[in-house]
């Protein structure tokens, strides 16, 4: 087995910020170690960083495997690889590490690209893995690795810091005869949140039917997964936040009311540079028209980290 004579293999990274958390020209440093109990031949000691988006679903009843169909896509974003013990040629190919604790930096260096943030769904994931593999002679590789918490670097687009509206109305029919319109706008103050952020909705409301209106707004979020050339896909949508306003009576005309909503913390990043898996976000701002239907307005907006400060102004 490997395990006969190592104990306590680590790999220990190193970030430029406590959230140790990396983006594209990142240096990534750290170490690996590990103890041996007795000499040990080793070949080589390799090591690989990689990033990697993997989706799979499937559809169908169950019970019978033939009635479901599967469905899945990969792509490789980048694959780098490095030598950190190589094999002692001059000695007859195999590297004798004594007993004792072994310690091995490490230094590699994220490439330049528009790669997407690291995502964990339901249907795929996106990851960046450092893996070290140590080989010895007539064993098999044995393989070891940690997850790195990307985040992707946004640029700096005046149109994500400009206030976002949008406005819509409907008669209001009572019985044969038409009471009058529900007009609504809402108004954001930029497209553009960070988890944990609180997003004020302003709300217009000119109420000039004979029924009772009540203002809400709600966070969603949708995932959408791909295969490859979009042929196919899967898509999800769920409520976030929700947070609803006080009844306005009616005819009440010119009516200004703020709705909060606070990202939670925990919330996807926005991904919208995948070919094969996106995670965008929407909030809806609606009347609720007792007795009737509703009149919505939707404001697409952009959820990101606040790590990638340096690059992202946090105020317009």
């Amino acid at each position: 087995m490997f395990e006969s004579g190592f104990k306590n293999v680590n790999i220990n990274l190193t970030s430029a910020n406590p959230r140790r958390t990396f983006s594209c020209g990142d240096t990534v440093t750290g170490t690996l170690s590990f103890d041996l109990t007795k000499e040990t031949k080793i070949t080589s000691i390799t090591m690989a960083l990689t990033g990697n988006v993997d989706v799979h679903w499937s559809t169908g009843s169950g019970g019978k495997k033939r009635h479901r169909r599967h469905f899945s896509a990969k792509i490789n974003l980048f694959n780098l690889k490095s030598v950190l013990l190589q094999e002692n040629r001059l000695g007859g190919g195999q590297t004798k590490l004594p007993p004792g604790t072994h310690v091995y930096p490490f230094t590699c260096h994220i490439p330049h690209g528009d790669f997407p943030s690291s995502f964990h769904g339901i249907h795929g994931r996106i990851q960046y893995l450092l893996t070290v593999s140590i080989d010895r002679p007539w064993h098999f590789a044995k393989s070891f690795e940690t997850e790195l918490h990307f985040l992707e670097r946004i640029s700096n687009r005046p149109e994500l810091w400009a206030p976002l509206s949008g406005s819509n109305s409907m008669n209001v029919c009572c019985l044969c005869w038409t009471s009058g319109p529900v007009e609504l706008t809402a108004t954001l103050e930029r497209k553009a949140f960070m988890r944990g952020e609180t997003v004020k909705v302003i709300c217009e409301i000119n109420n000039a039917s004979s029924r009772t209106v009540t203002p809400k707004a709600r966070l969603k979020e949708r995932q959408t997964y791909y295969t490859h050339g979009r042929h196919n896909r899967n898509s999800g949508t769920r409520n976030l936040v929700t947070q609803n306003g006080e009844h306005i009576k009616p005819n009440t005309p010119d009516v200004h009311k703020e709705l909060l909503l606070t990202i939670p913390t925990n919330t996807h990043l926005s991904i919208s540079n995948c070919p094969i898996l996106e995670v965008d976000y929407m909030i809806e701002v609606l009347l609720d028209v007792r007795g009737s239907s509703e009149v919505i307005v939707r404001c697409p907006i952009i959820i990101y980290d606040n790590n990638i400060y340096n690059t992202l102004p946090l105020q317009p």
